[in-house]
This record gives structure tokens, C-alpha cells and sequence, in this order.
């Protein structure tokens, strides 16, 4: 069970320079970033900079960010993109 004072984890979304879109989950964003933008991150992202955050919520426990993650992967490109134009990012949606 999650303690009061843990580390809220992040549901977020980059945008490869193909304009494939990559999802997952940080209790740092913008760690995170900068290790998929140096090559120690996730495979998929590999090669295929410039990387752009997206996308970033905060969701709370790691189980809720695993949860929300797999929810927004079964997604399809079209339903990520709408999420993405009508969230408050610009806003930090935290």
C-alpha cells in the first residue's frame, strides 16, 4: 500500500520525429526525457529524435500509472492525438 508521502508517478507521451508517439511513466518527466533523448531509454525511441514531450499528467501511485499507461497504449494513433490537443500541457497538467 502507497505511503501518504511517496513520489507521485507521471503518465507522458513523446513524439518521435517520425511523429510516432511513445507512452510511458516517470516519477521524473523530465529525467526521463533526457535519458531517452541520450540513447539510455527506451529502444523504441532510439534513433528517432528530436523527441517532444507531448503529453504529461499526473497520476498518483505507480499501480494507477501502470494502469493508465496500458489503457492509453491500446489506444489508436488518432485517440492519442485528440488526447494530446485537448489536454492543458501547456499548463503543466499536474
Amino acid at each position: 500500500m502507497p505511503e501518504q508521502n511517496e513520489t507521485p508517478w507521471f503518465l507522458y507521451i513523446i513524439r518521435c520525429n517520425n511523429g510516432n508517439l511513445y507512452t510511458g511513466i516517470s516519477t521524473d518527466v523530465a529525467r526521463r526525457l533526457a535519458q531517452h533523448e541520450s540513447g539510455k531509454g527506451a529502444k523504441f525511441l532510439r534513433g528517432k529524435g528530436p523527441l517532444e514531450l507531448v503529453y504529461q499528467k499526473k497520476i498518483g501511485s505507480r499501480s494507477d500509472a501502470l494502469k493508465a499507461e496500458s489503457t492509453i497504449k491500446k489506444l489508436t494513433k488518432t485517440d492519442k492525438e485528440k488526447l494530446i490537443q485537448h489536454s492543458p500541457f501547456g499548463r503543466n497538467d499536474t
